[in-house]
């Protein structure tokens, strides 16, 4: 009997799915090495890429993947390279990657508006876009963006200066499927813009506006009501303008609130924390309120007793608070689920607080107490405290725990 080439007994289609059963990239790769048959039906089933190439290799790229979903070309501060991506290779990619619906861009320094027009104008599909860092960057890219792409789905923006209003306005009427938003240093952001954000952007899950100075209690008051089933995340670092009446708008509409950062928010009190930790004490993971000057033992007590589900807690800096926050702790019948508690320069807090924290909490991971006079490895040791196996104090170490920001 004569042998059957499987070249010559099975079609493409076929091929593709025994292709589509290999679960893992190696496996991929290896079944791209038989043939060059097998290599191009490899290739233009690939969704993922992450790459570094000028214009040339970029084409030649589009048509070996033709149908590429993902790609990242994204660099860092530390291992950037020269020139780097530009508006051309932009302009290749939003030629030739006609199904991307994911681009991670971030700190690709040399792009322009003129590259944002590109994506605009060529990548219709596109439900994620990263320019973080670009720092080139205008409204007039962005509005192409938002005017081109009408269904994404994710922006990010961080760093990116010279963003306005306008911008806001445009996502508003064209992206109606919006659900995350990074607009980190984006000073021009207003209320205003905010207002407009969320007239036609209702499903944000993620917000970062950290460090927006511009923003005040009439824009989270309208993105707590607008966005009030979806919202997640919120990040308010630095935005010294948020007080009371943000988080107060926070508890009673956004009763799905995973993370919030409220850091510098010097304004925020007692009053608005507790009435936000009793609305949100199902929901709430992360809060972050390092430097909120105003914030006492009653707001932290209610925190640490009505969070049942918080992982993350950092009040750092917030002077006034003392071992009476934990006492509240003994009363609680579950233990907690702690992982990561930072009360640098907390200097009223001692040991004997730890003590009782550790008592009804088995799961810290990272504990932070620089600059914490009456807390030392000597005096916890002396007190017999006894942390879970995996939990790293930091007495005098480094300001920065990558692993463990909020």
């Amino acid at each position: 009997m004569a042998s059957i080439c499987i070249n010559d007994a099975l079609t493409d289609d076929e091929l593709r799915a025994i292709l589509s059963k290999l679960e893992n990239d190696k496996g991929k790769e290896i079944f791209g090495l038989v043939c060059k048959r097998w290599l191009k039906l490899q290739s233009t089933e690939r969704k993922k890429l992450a790459a570094r190439a000028g214009p040339h290799m970029l084409q030649k790229m589009a048509a070996r993947f033709s149908r590429l979903i993902e790609l990242d070309l994204s660099q860092s501060v530390s291992r950037s390279f020269y020139p780097g991506v530009t508006d051309s290779d932009i302009a290749v990619i939003a030629d030739g990657f006609r199904c991307l619906k994911v681009l991670n861009l971030q700190q690709c320094k040399g792009i322009s508006d003129k590259g944002m027009m590109s994506v605009g104008g060529g990548l219709s599909s596109l439900q994620s876009l990263n320019v973080s860092y670009c720092r080139k960057l205008t409204d007039k890219g962005l509005l192409a963006v938002a005017k081109g792409c009408q269904d994404l789905r994710s922006l990010h923006l961080n760093g990116c200066k010279f963003i306005t209003d306008e911008v806001l306005s445009a996502l508003s009427k064209n992206c109606p499927n919006l659900q995350e938003l990074g607009l980190q240093g984006c000073t021009s952001v207003t209320d205003s813009g905010l207002a407009n954000l969320v007239s036609g952007c209702r499903r944000i899950h993620f917000l970062d506006i950290n460090k927006c100075s511009n923003v005040g209690d009439s824009g989270i008051s309208n993105v707590s009501e607008a966005c009030s089933s979806s919202l997640k995340t919120l990040k308010l670092l630095d935005c010294f303008r948020v007080g009371d009446k943000s988080i107060l708008s926070l508890a009673r509409f956004c009763k799905n609130l995973e993370t919030l950062v409220v850091g510098g928010c010097r304004d925020i009190s007692d009053e608005s924390i507790k009435s936000l930790a009793t609305s949100c004490g199902n929901s709430l993971k992360n809060l972050r309120m390092d430097w909120c000057l105003n914030i006492s033992d009653s707001s932290l007590s209610c925190i640490l007793t009505e969070c049942r589900n918080l992982e993350a807690l950092d009040v750092g800096c917030c002077g006034e608070v003392t071992d009476a926050a934990f006492h509240g702790l003994g009363t609680m019948e579950t233990i907690m689920r702690l992982k990561v508690l930072k009360i640098s320069n907390c200097p009223k807090i001692t040991v004997t607080g730890i003590g009782m924290l550790l008592d009804k909490c088995n799961s810290l991971e990272y504990l932070d107490v620089r600059s914490c006079p009456h807390i030392t490895k000597s005096g916890c040791d002396e007190a017999g405290l006894q942390f879970p196996d995996c939990c790293k104090v930091n007495y005098t170490g480094s300001l920065n725990e990558p692993d463990v920001q909020l």
